[in-house]
C-alpha cells in the first residue's frame, strides 16, 4: 500500500512540488463544502436525523453504537496514517494516492451501505470539483472483514447535486419530519428522542 498522507504532509507537499502532484490539496478552501458526510449520509438513513443533527440536536455522544464506531475507527488502520483528514467540514478517515486520490471511511457495520456508498462518493465529488484527480474510495468494514471500492459515475455525480438540493428542502423546514420508523431506530442515539 503506499504512504498515506495527512493533514500535517500536506504542508510538506507544498513545500516539494515534484511529489506525486499532491501539493495542490493545501490550496483547496474545503470550508466552501457546505455540509459534512455525514450530513450526506443522513440525508439517506433518515431526513428527521439530518433535520435534528444539521439543527445542533445531538445525542452522537450518549450512543454505544456512535462510541463502537469511533473505537473502530481509532483503532484500524493505524500504520496506515497519523491522524484523519480533517478540514471543517469534510472529515476523511485517511487518505491515501494511486494513480490520483483515494479516500478511505472505517465503518463498523454494513447495515446502511447505502448511506456509507454515498458519503464516499460526496467527498469524491467534492475532491474532485476542485480539479483533483481522484482515483476512487474505499470502504473498510474492519468487523464484517470487507472492503468495498467505490468509484464515482456521472449518475452519481447528478443524483449527488440532487441530494444536496433535497437535502436544502429539508434543512429549511421549520420543525423535523415526523417520525419514520426503520428497521434500525432501536440502534440510532436518537431512538429516545423520537420514541421517548
Amino acid at each position: 500500500m503506499k504512504k498515506p498522507y495527512s493533514s500535517r504532509c500536506v504542508s510538506f507537499l507544498t513545500e516539494n512540488p515534484n511529489l506525486s502532484g499532491l501539493y495542490i490539496l493545501m490550496l483547496v478552501d474545503k470550508r466552501e463544502l457546505r455540509y459534512k458526510g455525514t450530513q450526506v449520509a443522513y440525508y439517506v438513513v433518515c431526513k428527521r436525523k439530518l433535520w435534528l443533527f444539521s439543527k445542533g440536536i445531538s445525542y452522537e455522544h450518549t450512543s454505544e453504537w456512535v462510541a463502537l464506531g469511533k473505537f473502530l475507527d481509532e483503532q484500524s488502520f493505524k500504520r496506515q496514517r497519523e491522524d484523519d483528514f480533517y478540514e471543517e467540514p469534510v472529515r476523511i478517515d485517511f487518505i491515501t494516492t494511486e494513480e490520483g486520490i483515494v479516500v478511505h471511511e472505517i465503518k463498523h457495520s454494513t447495515a446502511i451501505e447505502s448511506a456509507h456508498f454515498l458519503q464516499v462518493k460526496y467527498y469524491l465529488y467534492y475532491l474532485r470539483s476542485k480539479g483533483l484527480k481522484v482515483s476512487h474510495g474505499v470502504l473498510h468494514y474492519p468487523k464484517a472483514k470487507k472492503i468495498q471500492k467505490i468509484y464515482l459515475t456521472e449518475e452519481d455525480i447528478s443524483f449527488i447535486e440532487k441530494t444536496l438540493t433535497e437535502i436544502d428542502k429539508v434543512l429549511k423546514l421549520p420543525k423535523p419530519l415526523p417520525v419514520e420508523e426503520k428497521p434500525y431506530c432501536k440502534e440510532c442515539a436518537y431512538f429516545e428522542f423520537c420514541y421517548g
